[in-house]
């Protein structure tokens, strides 16, 4: 029973297969537009926010400081507000409220890439597990013909491989986009850790320390 079941599982083909990777392509494009949309809308102004914290380096005050970041959007800033928020109970606990806020807006960034980075890990295998399908179908027309059989079976193993090829179509694109997507996101927080730790370096003066 159970193996005429699966046998029958075997005869429908490749045809699901080919359809679900054209539908794991779709849904890896529809997730990286929405990835570059929010990872480029939600990104601080690089200029704008490197002048204010060189001014604030340079001596500026921390309430002017304070209030050109809530002037700015993106996740640059809010992990720098974050710190200078907390400055009053002093560097360390202005330090750990911006690695906090990294952290959560990390999550928030990489939202999604997991989805590309299974697709582009499994879809290959997805296309050879259409192409042995294929296969099988393939020699199952064979036995129940016997006029012109060698055609048949060939063009039935053609038709099968290309379930592999889309496979590798599919994931190779996924692959690329989650390694750049994941450059993205490293290089983003990498900035946001630097210039953290210049903050929390001039926080260290006595008169910040101090709330002053």
């Amino acid at each position: 029973m159970l193996q005429e079941m699966m046998m029958a599982f075997a005869l429908r083909g490749a045809g699901w297969v080919l359809w679900l990777l054209v539908a794991l392509s779709v849904l890896c494009i529809a997730i990286s537009l929405e990835r570059v949309y929010y990872l480029i809308t939600d990104g601080t102004p690089r200029i704008a926010l490197q002048a204010i914290v060189d001014k604030f380096l340079k001596g500026g005050s921390t309430s002017e400081f304070q209030d050109s970041l809530a002037k700015l959007k993106g996740f640059e800033a809010r992990v720098l507000s974050a710190g200078v928020e907390m400055r009053e109970r002093g560097p360390e606990a202005a330090e750990r409220a911006m690695s906090g806020v990294a952290t959560a807006e990390k999550i928030s960034m990489e939202r999604g890439l997991a989805v590309l980075a299974t697709v582009g890990s499994n879809a290959p295998f997805l296309g050879l597990f259409g192409t042995v399908l294929g296969i099988i179908q393939a020699f199952a027309d064979l036995a129940e013909s016997n006029a012109e059989a060698s055609e048949a079976v060939m063009s039935g193993i053609s038709e099968a491989l290309v379930a592999t090829a889309v496979g590798l179509m599919v994931a190779i694109p996924a692959v690329v986009l989650y390694n750049s997507f994941a450059r993205w996101v490293k290089g983003r927080i990498g900035r946001s850790e630097s210039l953290s730790q210049l903050v929390v370096a001039r926080l260290i003066e006595p008169e910040h320390v101090h709330g002053k």
